[in-house]
């Protein structure tokens, strides 16, 4: 019996496109060309560049707004938003003014004096907790870490109270240690650190511990020298925290020569009442610290939020 031939409909159609195309259809779609691909990659450069020239500039336009204003007189920022942006008669007269005073002097003194002793102390013991809980091998070590995590949804103005009743028992009301002491333990210190430490390779440990070295002693001489970024970061984020607090200052200080800069601001606000630029200048010259330290270590920071296994 002769063997018989069953068209496929379908088959004439995939050959005319072969003919045509001189590409089978049952092949797979082609790959991007390195042309598309380069004009793909230029959208989202454009696209990219544009939110961030907006959000610039939505960042930039209080910035620019405050230092206008610091640069008016006060009696022309008093006359509203229109006389400030026309007046380009420009003076120094706030600064110069707020200079003179002496004032921000003890508030920068105080500022600095807290910022680096917290600064100090909340890194050494927060690295030491941190480290702990990494490599020691203790019962409950997964608790604890929960507890302290669980610490960060309680918020620091819920702690006021108790806070101040503690430091009234022990006498240290109006002192620098009252701002400083209830800052140092710090929960992100303590997580952040333990993530770094996580991270970090356990052979050099476990050598120097072969040499007869120490838990401290590994801790001190090993582990430290390899935390710089981290410890660079968090010194810088825990260094304007404490600088920009003002909740627990304004409640443990009540002598003039100890408030910090964010107290004394707002006693400037409630003092000087209308002179708009008076207030403006203060607030410029009581961030301006903080600008240059982020100018200065803005590269310290993003290594150490990189290195600390918080890369998202």
């Amino acid at each position: 019996m002769a063997s018989q031939t069953v068209s496929d409909p379908a088959r004439p159609e995939q050959t005319a496109r072969k003919h045509r195309s001189g590409v089978s259809a049952a092949a797979p779609p082609p790959r991007r060309s390195e042309a598309q691909e380069r004009k793909s990659g230029q959208v989202f450069t454009v696209v990219s560049w544009l939110v961030l020239i907006v959000f610039a500039v939505l960042w930039l336009i209080p910035s620019l707004w405050a230092i206008k204003t610091s640069l008016t007189s006060n009696a022309t920022a008093a006359l509203g938003a229109l006389p400030i942006l026309t007046d380009w008669k420009l003076t120094l007269g706030s600064y110069g003014t707020l200079l003179a005073g002496g004032d921000i002097w003890n508030w920068y003194l105080a500022s600095a004096i807290t910022s680096v002793i917290t600064v100090a102390l909340t890194v050494i013991f927060g690295s030491m907790a941190a480290y702990a809980l990494s490599r020691l091998r203790f019962r409950g070590r997964r608790a604890v870490f929960l507890a302290m995590v669980l610490g960060i949804m309680v918020p620091p103005q819920v702690l006021i109270v108790p806070v101040f009743a503690e430091l009234n028992a022990v006498g240290l009301l109006n002192t620098y240690w009252a701002v400083i002491l209830p800052q140092v333990p710090s929960v992100i210190a303590v997580f952040v650190f333990k993530q770094f430490f996580d991270g970090l390779p356990k052979e050099f440990e476990e050598s120097a511990r072969i040499d007869g070295a120490s838990f401290w002693t590994i801790y001190r001489r090993i582990v430290l020298p390899l935390s710089k970024p981290v410890i660079a970061a968090m010194s810088i984020v825990t260094f304007v925290g404490v600088w920009n607090n003002l909740i627990l200052p304004l409640f443990v200080l009540s002598n003039p020569k100890l408030m910090t800069i964010p107290v004394g601001l707002a006693t400037v606000q409630g003092s000087f009442g209308q002179r708009l630029s008076d207030i403006q200048a203060s607030s410029i010259l009581g961030a301006l610290p903080l600008v240059i330290l982020f100018v200065i270590f803005q590269r310290r920071i993003v290594e150490g939020v990189a290195g600390s296994g918080l890369k998202g």
